[in-house]
């Protein structure tokens, strides 16, 4: 333990990873690189309370205290280089080496880049940092017209905060409909209607052919058919990469994402990754994925830290994920890919209601809005292995409750979970 851990990347994942080294009695060196000058702070507030609110404050992920307190080794405003693999070292950009141990990989994703004339002009934007979100509040004072390119979470939560605030703005979603890779079609359509009903212009099946600018700046979108949007600001929300680029010249395997065994190991052993970065074979579904969420970042980093402390957990966590556009507050649970048949709970008008997603008799994941119980119950189902059949569902929570409770009672192992 001379060396230590190092830890590169200070977001979610990368902090939790610390913070659990130190709980599970890890008593070596633990640093934290980041290559931002700020405290670690927490990202999802970012495309709503934040960009809305000129006197918003970032929220630290921890207090200062707790990096001094633990003896985590806080770096702020680094960047590296390259990672020496047989040497265990980083090379820092500007100068200087750090050795490791172990290293943690947390060096998330960043915005997918728009292949367009103009996307270079003043005024264009993507939102994955605090910097980003310091530009979009600022610019967002004096934009009238604002357009959105991308139909997924990031690109609607920022579309609703900013109608609710008098912008005129207008997503263009380059499929057929929102959320494409995200949600059921059901829940989708829902979305669109309670945002349109505010006010929200949605253009899906269509693409963008340039943006045009004047003295520098955006000044408009044109988009496949012919038609001219205004804009003074344009927010680019077409997906993510992975940071892969320090794994992949140091030679780990890369497969969508630094490719991970089911204890965060890399191809190279004494190297990890976790969060968005990393790519590994699910236990739940059977298949290769890479997730971009708050819950699979801290999990990974629980299991990547005992893993460094010598346990050989298996990742089992249940992903969950959520996203507040609007007055909607939208919650998964599970993997929902390959499902066959759903069940709907409550009601749509109401704006109300789940999705249970099934692949034959097998639940596989359920899609809330604004029914924060049936989300807490379905992780409670999925990490039982417990697959209610519809017809519990349609019972209601009450019924499946007790069916939960029942199949836990026959074996005290899945009580426990």
């Amino acid at each position: 333990m001379k060396n230590g851990v190092v830890i590169v990347g200070a977001g979610h994942a990368g902090v939790q990873a610390a913070a659990s080294l130190r709980e599970d009695g890890y008593e070596g060196p633990v640093i934290l690189v980041g290559d931002e000058s700020e405290l670690p702070y927490h990202k999802p507030p970012l495309s709503k309370t934040f960009i809305k609110d000129a006197e918003a404050k970032p929220q630290p992920l921890r207090g200062e205290a707790f990096y001094t307190g633990n003896t985590i080794d806080y770096r702020p405003g680094i960047r590296i280089d390259r990672i020496d693999t047989a040497g265990r070292k980083l090379e820092i950009e500007g100068g200087g080496e750090l050795a490791f141990d172990h290293l943690i990989l947390a060096t998330g994703s960043q915005p997918r880049i728009l292949p367009l004339p103009g996307s270079d002009l003043a005024g264009v934007l993507s939102l994955r940092s605090l910097a980003d979100a310091r530009l979009i509040r600022a610019l967002s004072a004096h934009s009238e017209d604002v357009v959105i390119l991308g139909g997924g979470f990031i690109g609607l939560e920022i579309a609703a905060t900013l109608r609710a605030a008098g912008r005129t703005v207008t997503v263009v979603e380059a499929v057929d409909r929102l959320l494409g890779r995200a949600v059921a079609p059901v829940v989708a359509s829902h979305v669109r209607q309670r945002l349109e009903a505010t006010g929200v212009r949605i253009l899906t099946g269509t693409t963008v052919a340039s943006l045009q600018g004047e003295n520098g700046h955006v000044s408009a979108v044109v988009i496949s058919s012919g038609e001219i949007l205004p804009a003074r600001m344009v927010i680019v929300g077409i997906g993510a990469v992975p940071n892969v680029e320090l794994a992949q010249e140091a030679g780990l395997t890369i497969a969508n994402g630094i490719r991970v065994d089911q204890q965060m190991r890399s191809s190279a052993p004494q190297i990890l990754a976790i969060g968005d970065v990393a790519s590994y074979r699910h236990w739940f579904t059977g298949g290769d994925v890479r997730l971009e969420s708050v819950q699979n970042a801290t999990d990974q980093a629980r299991l990547a830290a005992r893993t460094i402390t010598g346990h050989t957990d298996a990742y089992s966590a249940v992903p969950w994920f959520w996203s507040d556009i609007g007055d909607m507050k939208l919650q998964m649970v599970g993997l929902t890919s390959g499902g066959d048949s759903h069940v709907v709970l409550g009601d749509l008008p109401d704006n109300k209601f789940s999705i249970y997603h099934y692949a034959g008799d097998r639940l596989l994941g359920i899609e809330s809005v604004n029914r924060p119980g049936d989300h807490m119950l379905g992780r409670k189902m999925l990490g039982a292995g417990f697959s209610p059949t519809p017809r519990m569902v349609a019972g209601g929570p009450e019924e499946l409750k007790a069916a939960l409770a029942a199949f836990q009672q026959d074996d005290p192992a899945r009580a426990a979970s």
